[in-house]
């Protein structure tokens, strides 16, 4: 069983919705005391095989190590008000509670703050209808918030990090405190 996985749905590669949730499951790890990389699955790679006729080992690859990650970071750009429609591809893939078992924490990059909602009212319930224990709140990424990631994930870490140990069944890991 993977431990942390990284699921990236951007249809491009390099984008800052990839940067962003691997180091979003990067924070998480280090302070849920995971002390190895999340495995990374990003759909750009992916994308076209999710449509093909024929089944795709990469795809039925990617969809194993989703459903079997203890700690799922979901992000994705904020497109009209949601998530891509390359992520609803694949976690339409997924059977229903495929997630079982798995602590999923949604993340939405947005270039507006309209937009924040987005990750609570469209991403959060198709996680938690697909099985997964979702026990934060989703973290709404403002595109200009990405020059100063560490501080949000940072602060955004402190928030989750004990609600993701619970649920985990683990010890909680304290607040982490910055040095001045």
């Amino acid at each position: 069983m993977s431990s942390l996985v990284a699921l990236v749905g951007n249809p491009r590669a390099g984008s800052r919705t990839h940067l962003a949730a691997v180091a979003a499951a990067e924070a998480v790890g280090r302070r849920i005391g995971h002390e190895a990389s999340p495995e990374v699955v990003d759909l750009s790679a992916i994308g076209p095989h999710l449509f093909a006729q024929t089944p795709s080992p990469a795809v039925e690859s990617a969809l194993e190590l989703v459903a079997e990650a203890q700690v799922l970071v979901v992000a994705s750009p904020t497109y009209k008000a949601t998530y891509t429609g390359l992520l609803k591809a694949f976690l339409d893939r997924l059977p229903g509670g495929a997630l079982t078992g798995t602590v999923a924490l949604p993340l939405l990059v947005m270039g507006s703050p309209r937009h924040a909602l987005a990750v609570e009212l469209h991403l959060r319930p198709v996680l938690i209808e697909l099985g997964a224990h979702v026990p934060t709140p989703g973290l709404a990424l403002l595109e200009a918030e990405i020059p100063d990631l560490d501080r949000v994930l940072s602060d955004w870490t402190n928030r989750v990090a004990p609600q993701v140990s619970a649920a985990l069944g683990q010890p909680h890991p304290g607040r982490l405190v910055e040095p001045t």
